[in-house]
């Protein structure tokens, strides 16, 4: 595994204590700690290169443009892009899978048409496609999953058919944890002339990602989901593609000329980033990039792996503890979604957090994969590269004491204020 310890180190809010213990931090997958590291290289942004981009010939702005297009070469060579005039920098993968949907979907979709999805979507997969088939008058498509969380891969062969031209899936689910196989549906999609997009907000984070090997169309994540900060993401397209694409922001920063009568768009990738960008988030993503890079995008996925497989062991001694998804840890990211039975997803992680443990409760985003599983929320525990074994401990220790605290009022015939419903 990896060395927990000596990673901590790095992320100075790990030294907190929550009321009055340790922090257990279990929400990775809402979104990550900073790494000194990274607050470090946007503290430096601020104080020795402040300055707009691509707006003059100063030489504080001529250093923040080059940081900040040095950012778009870091981040496509994370992701193995072809170019990194490919990468366009948005406000997170919410606004990514939007533009998406928006620009490539009001231009090409027309009445009759098919978009796929999943239903373990995130609602940012899913509602902007379901708004532009009603725009167009197309028809939106659902794939349904195994009881144990994983795709009906059947249902993608029967779904996809001549009329399909966009097919939107998440790369992880950011409830179940299952990793798709985007390899096997982009080779169906592409089979129909269809784009894939694809929902990275939980895969690029946590394992290795080859936008050239999945051979995919369109790719969104966030960047605070891994070690950045808030207020940035990425979308990538093939170049193609973009350059075919209205955005659908336009003023500064995203022309070359401007006539009372025509416009000329800037070239890719500033034609999508109107506006003055999130610099400071730019070079603090490209920090991240760099510090995941050092540890290895492989040992983090391991590692994630390793906390799963002891947790789902763990859990299995614990009677009343149901956890959802599947067990075949060669398509299981760092995710575990659980419940107590008897007892509301919101009061045990309450609950815990008086323990110093921080989890997610409820529908986490994806209400259709709930209602599928028959649920009305889950409890989830999301790892990162700073959790270890001991981590998962203190979970199971919480949930044990929660189990005994809820036994001995029931069995004093102490009303449970904890009780599912």
């Amino acid at each position: 595994m990896l060395d927990v310890e000596e990673i901590r180190k790095d992320f100075p809010i790990l030294n907190r204590r929550v009321k009055g213990r340790r922090l257990v931090y279990l929400d990775n997958a809402a979104t990550s700690q900073k790494p000194v590291q990274v607050i470090n290289a946007v503290k430096e942004y601020y104080e020795k290169y402040n300055a707009n981009v691509h707006r003059g010939f100063h030489t504080l702005s001529q250093e923040a443009s080059e940081l900040y297009e040095k950012a778009h070469e870091v981040v496509a060579k994370f992701i193995n892009a072809y170019s990194w005039e490919e990468v366009i920098f948005t406000s997170g993968a919410t606004e990514s899978l939007n533009i998406i949907a928006y620009s490539y979907g009001l231009k090409h979709l027309r009445e009759g048409d098919e978009i796929v999805l999943t239903v373990m979507e995130h609602h940012s997969n899913m509602l902007p496609w379901r708004r532009v088939a009603e725009i167009k008058g197309a028809r939106v498509k659902y794939v349904d999953i195994t009881d144990d969380g994983k795709l009906r891969y059947e249902e993608f062969e029967k779904a996809i058919t001549e009329r399909t031209r966009v097919v939107a899936v998440t790369h992880m689910s950011n409830v179940l944890g299952t990793i798709n196989d985007i390899r096997r549906i982009a080779k169906l999609a592409h089979s129909v002339d269809a784009v894939i997009v694809v929902d990275g907000a939980q895969s690029v984070p946590h394992i290795p990602v080859d936008v050239r090997s999945l051979d995919i169309d369109f790719l969104a994540f966030s960047g605070h989901k891994m070690l950045a900060p808030t207020g940035i993401g990425v979308l990538w397209g093939r170049r193609d593609l973009l350059e075919e694409l209205t955005p659908l922001k336009t003023g500064g920063g995203a022309i070359k000329d401007v006539t009372l009568d025509s416009v000329v768009l800037a070239d890719l990738p500033w034609r999508f980033e109107a506006g003055t960008p999130n610099i400071a988030g730019a070079v603090g993503l490209m920090e991240a990039v760099k510090y995941l890079t050092r540890i290895g995008m492989e040992n983090i996925h391991r590692h994630e792996v390793e906390l799963v497989e002891y947790t789902l062991k763990r859990m299995d001694e614990l009677d009343r503890v149901e956890v959802y998804g599947t067990r075949d840890l060669m398509w299981r990211g760092g995710v575990v979604a659980f419940n107590i039975k008897g007892l509301n997803h919101h009061s045990v992680a309450k609950i815990l957090d008086t323990m110093g443990i921080a989890v997610r409760s409820g529908m986490h985003c994806a209400h259709p994969l709930h209602y599928r599983l028959g649920l009305k929320g889950t409890v989830r525990a999301s790892y990162y590269l700073y959790n270890g074994l001991d981590d998962v401990d203190s979970l199971i220790e919480g949930l044990e004491t929660i189990i005994e605290i809820s036994e001995t009022l029931s069995s004093i015939g102490v009303s449970d204020v904890c009780t599912a419903g």
